[in-house]
């Protein structure tokens, strides 16, 4: 497999799929970049879309999860459940640093006093090790999720990572993720029913308000949105 060439062609390739369904782009990766793509997902619904369509049209594509160790229940269990429904077999990554460990070194409950360092320490350190080995890796974000995803690109390059990252949904609108999962009656994280629209580690998210932002409830009292692993600085 050659290496990814040019910046170049980066963009004519972001152009060119801009309008593109996600199987087109998820095939054309598949084809491109071989064993040396894989895809990351928080089980959120967007991810379930692609590991549908993952299933379908590039079934051998590695797929892997950031396991902080912090999930709710309902997040393993369906982790579970997707597994035997498409016949995946989910790669877990996770920090070297078990949470007694954590606990020892920088106290009790860093994610509630220090959630950068904690979300840097359990997902994205053990995210970069990971990529390091791959030339692409798919992703489920979308463009209207947060202000840090509103310019990214069906195709792009990832600065702080070093490889392609490839947004089969990034133009996609939450209504169009949620037609999908009903139309092809895939199963999706209970809690998204009782007021989580948004889901990441159980200290670190709360239900939210009907029609309030969908990220509200993630990192509450905090200036923070994102965990960082899609964050293009090399600092966060």
């Amino acid at each position: 497999m050659h290496p990814f060439p040019l910046f170049d062609e980066i963009a004519i390739l972001a152009d060119n799929f801009e309008r593109s369904y996600p199987h087109e782009i998820i095939a054309w990766s598949a084809l491109r970049f071989g064993k040396e793509l894989a895809m990351a997902t928080g089980f959120g619904p967007e991810g379930i879309v692609i590991l549908h369509i993952l299933s379908q049209v590039a079934p051998e594509t590695t797929v892997f999860y950031l396991d902080t160790g912090l999930f709710f229940p309902e997040t393993y269990a369906l982790r579970d459940n997707l597994g035997g429904l498409l016949g995946i077999k989910f790669l877990r990554l996770a920090s070297s640093l078990s949470l007694a460990q954590q606990t020892e070194q920088y106290g009790p409950e860093l994610w509630a006093r220090e959630p950068d360092r904690c979300c840097r320490l359990r997902k994205v350190e053990p995210l970069r090790a990971f990529l390091k080995t791959r030339q692409a890796w798919i992703t489920a974000i979308r463009l209207e999720q947060t202000g840090n995803r509103a310019s990214a690109r069906p195709i792009e390059w990832d600065a702080a990572n070093g490889l392609v990252k490839v947004n089969p949904l990034v133009n996609w609108s939450q209504e169009q993720v949620w037609t999908y999962l009903h139309l092809f009656e895939l199963p999706y994280n209970e809690l998204h029913l009782k007021g989580y629209p948004s889901i990441g580690c159980a200290p670190c998210t709360r239900p939210v308000a009907e029609g309030a932002d969908p990220r509200s409830g993630r990192w509450v009292g905090h200036k923070k949105v994102e965990c960082g692993i899609h964050l293009q600085d090399e600092e966060k």
